[in-house]
């Protein structure tokens, strides 16, 4: 019998999804695609800084673990666009509810810093 999922357990393979979902720019990804597909230069100029090598390893990265699809059009110029697949819409709304939590609490966080570096430079 096969040990169910277990994130803390350093052999399980759910620890690589979750890293291909939580990365910098996995987490990008998927939260740029909520609203609509894109293809991929409107994706790359969506998500600020990201190299076209980057973007194009975490969109198969993706797209391989059933998060993605990649519908590519027969046309001259080709055209490819990328969207969620349903459990890429479940990923992408968690990793969303994350990041905005994040940015709510951005404040906080400075806050922190500060007085964690003041408390360390004394």
């Amino acid at each position: 019998m096969t040990e169910a999922p277990n994130v803390n357990r350093a052999t399980c393979p759910s620890r690589i999804v979750l890293e291909h979902v939580t990365s910098r720019w996995g987490l990008l990804v998927l939260a740029a695609l909520r609203e609509r597909s894109f293809r991929f230069s409107e994706l790359r100029r969506e998500i600020g800084g990201v190299s076209e090598k980057m973007l194009a390893q975490t969109l198969q990265t993706l797209e391989r673990d059933g998060f993605l699809l990649r519908d590519a059009k027969p046309v001259i110029p080709p055209r490819v666009d990328y969207s969620l697949t349903v459990m890429g819409r479940e990923a992408a709304d968690q990793v969303w509810a994350l990041a905005h939590w994040v940015e709510r609490q951005l404040p906080a966080v400075v806050e922190a810093r500060e007085s964690y570096d003041g408390a360390r430079v004394s």
